[in-house]
């Protein structure tokens, strides 16, 4: 129970300049792509501004890992049918871990 409990965390910058943190959920593999999902990290309470979350999946970040000079950076993912099915997998990944449990 003790590897269960918490999560890895990863604070990523964007080209603007700022932090946010991430909770790791999960990685799929998709016509030889890597993608990485993430939970979106709120501190305070539940009254936080809903301006901080834009999405209605209650902050689920899915972002395509590219290798540049060598290195893996996390990207989002500009093209909505590839956003949409990748969706759809790391949806199906999360699920199947939890009906194993």
């Amino acid at each position: 129970m003790s590897d269960e409990f918490g999560g890895d965390f990863i604070t990523l910058t964007d080209e603007d300049g700022n932090e946010f943190e991430l909770e790791y959920c999960t990685t799929v593999e998709r016509d030889g792509t890597v993608y990485m999902a993430f939970l979106t990290v709120t501190e305070g309470d539940e009254d936080t501004s809903e301006d901080d979350v834009e999405d209605e999946d209650g902050g689920l970040v899915i972002l395509k890992v590219e290798q540049v000079d060598g290195e893996d950076l996390l990207v989002t993912i500009e093209d909505e049918a590839e956003l949409e099915a990748v969706y759809e997998q790391v949806m199906e990944d999360l699920f199947s871990e939890e009906d194993e449990e």
